[in-house]
């Protein structure tokens, strides 16, 4: 078995394995009290949806996550940050492993999360990323207490560590009926939640690599680096602003300027696969559900917890699209050579995430459509399942038990399987094949 579908094959396990026990935790009596909803025991397939919606850091639910208990909330919160660092626990899972010594081709997986200049030990890579992980989750749920006790909300010590986690995982998951709603004129919350969720989408690569610029250690950001705030800066700041056009005579009509502006910003980062929703999804215009459709599915930056197809591959493509490439079949941007191989590789990935959506949202409108559902809610459900968003225009706490199967297994599909196949893979032993040019007319 080559390197990738090895190494694919154990992350898929791990996944399920986690996936499976969360289910059955949450389907425990202790674990749910109700809601005027769904007031009877939880079916297990609305456990197996919780869980996987957690592990793949989605926060689509079909039974409310105030329904559930304590213990049952605690869980989740597990479960988000088990699957927001599913990566880093798998690969520490790896490191672990008796003996002390590490196949090649594993280390190869571990150091394909970090760029050559900031980290090449896949031990220092893991305790970074945790380090990283805790510190900025400890100061946001700090600040967010400091709020929440002001305000008077149940457990703000609780409620706080919770949504850090969820924020910083771009899950999603609030224990709030009404998700971030009824902070939507609390400047500060929203801010709060906008930095940890733009931290965790960022990527810890470049996360560290700024760090270390920062402290003088490196003399100039890599262009990875570059290329995430670039594209990260103008996607968020873009759509901030089409948001507080197309809206401020809509959903943010009667707000005050600053409530509208950072309501505006809130709605263009949690696309960006974090999930909270500080104004009602269903009230938006039609030009902003479509914008919120297109940076779902872009999502955040590769070796982050972000979903999405990643803002290096949009940025890629995007290259590609607009300009030809040279004899070599290399792109030139910012003064820097996109090699052929490099452009290849993120459009097959594209193509890949773009035919799993296709088919997720063909089987959605024979499970749903065929019972009444709108196809233009099952297109938003099914990109923000397969962008690990958890934005929803109301649909999936309707689905049937055929369509949350499908959703669950597209939210594991987006999280999961993309990752799966970028994994590094190694070359077979011998010369590559040669065949006949194949002759075929385009356009």
């Amino acid at each position: 078995m080559g390197s990738r579908s090895s190494d694919a094959v154990y992350l898929l396990g791990f996944f399920s394995f986690i996936i499976l026990v969360g289910a059955l935790l949450l389907y425990l009596p202790a674990a749910w009290i109700g809601t005027s909803a769904y007031p009877g025991k939880l079916a297990f397939i609305d456990t197996l949806f919780t869980s996987a919606s957690a592990v793949c850091v989605t926060g689509l639910v079909t039974a409310d996550t105030s329904g559930f208990s304590r213990f049952g909330q605690t869980v989740i919160m597990l479960l988000i940050q088990l699957g927001g660092l599913g990566i880093i626990s798998f690969t520490s899972i790896l490191l672990t492993i008796p003996g002390g010594r590490l196949p090649l081709r594993r280390l190869k997986t571990i150091r394909s999360f970090s760029v050559e200049g900031v980290e090449y030990d896949p031990r220092k890579i893991v305790r970074n990323i945790v380090f990283f992980t805790l510190l900025i989750e400890g100061f946001g749920a700090l600040l967010l207490f400091f709020e929440f006790d002001r305000m008077g909300v149940d457990s703000p010590g609780f409620s706080a560590a919770f949504h850090a986690v969820s924020a910083f995982c771009n899950a999603g998951f609030s224990i709030f009926p009404d998700s971030v709603e009824r902070f939507n004129s609390n400047p500060l919350v929203l801010g709060i939640l906008v930095t940890l969720i733009v931290s965790g989408g960022i990527g810890f690569i470049v996360l560290q690599d700024v760090e270390r610029r920062i402290r003088g250690k490196r003399k100039r950001l890599s262009y990875h680096t570059k290329v995430v705030l670039f594209s990260t800066l103008t996607l968020i700041f873009l759509a901030a602003l089409a948001f507080w056009l197309i809206e401020r005579q809509g959903v943010f009509a009667g707000m005050r300027l600053v409530d509208s502006a950072m309501n505006a910003l809130f709605q263009s980062v949690t696309p960006r696969t974090a999930g909270f929703n500080a104004v009602t999804q269903t009230q938006l215009h039609q030009p902003s559900k479509f914008l919120t459709l297109i940076l779902m599915f872009i999502g955040g930056a590769p070796g982050s917890i972000a979903g999405g197809i990643k803002v290096t591959t949009a940025f890629t493509v995007l290259i590609v699209f607009l300009r030809r490439p040279d004899s070599q079949g290399d792109y030139t941007a910012f003064r820097k050579r996109i090699t052929a191989s490099t452009a290849n590789d993120a459009v097959d990935y594209f193509l890949r995430a773009g035919a799993l959506l296709v088919c997720a949202t063909g089987i959605l409108s024979l499970t749903e459509g065929l019972i009444g559902a709108d196809f233009g809610h099952i297109v938003f459900e099914s990109v923000s399942a397969f962008g690990t968003v958890g934005l929803s225009l109301g649909l999936t706490p309707n689905l049937s038990f055929a369509g949350k199967v499908v959703i669950i297994a597209t939210m594991f599909a987006g999280r999961v399987g993309l990752i799966a196949l970028a994994f590094p893979g190694t070359h077979r032993k011998g010369g590559p094949v040669s065949y006949p040019a194949a002759n075929i007319i385009l356009g």
